[in-house]
């Protein structure tokens, strides 16, 4: 659970929902070839579960009065790599804060695989 304070109360936002809201996003920017598991566990819950989990490659945790991703990509090859993460940077950030009013600190792309066409 993802839970921010305002002056209206508390906010309390699933991962899952984080999870599946910035995947999607930096899975519809031109050039990723995907996502890659972030940590371990991801593997092994993917394997045993025998499915695509939801938070496959997206660490989203907060701090203070804002948001950190981590995402982990896989990019087609041939593609400037600098320019896919712009634009998966500008689309998750602005995403994210079209959808939950939470600001966004940083999103930090983690290019682990390439792959080709």
């Amino acid at each position: 659970m993802i839970k921010l304070e305002n002056h209206l109360g508390t906010i309390e936002i699933s991962q899952d929902y984080f999870a599946k809201l910035v995947g999607h996003a930096a899975s519809e920017c031109f050039g990723v070839a995907g996502m890659v598991f972030s940590t371990p566990t991801q593997g092994i819950r993917s394997i045993v579960s025998r499915r695509e989990i939801a938070d496959k490659g997206v660490r989203v945790r907060g701090g203070g009065k804002s948001l950190y991703i981590d995402l982990h990509i896989a990019v087609t090859y041939g593609v400037n790599i600098a320019a896919i993460v712009k634009s998966i940077v500008n689309k998750v950030q602005y995403t994210v804060e079209e959808a939950t009013g939470f600001e966004v600190s940083r999103v930090n792309v983690y290019v682990d695989d390439m792959k080709a066409q």
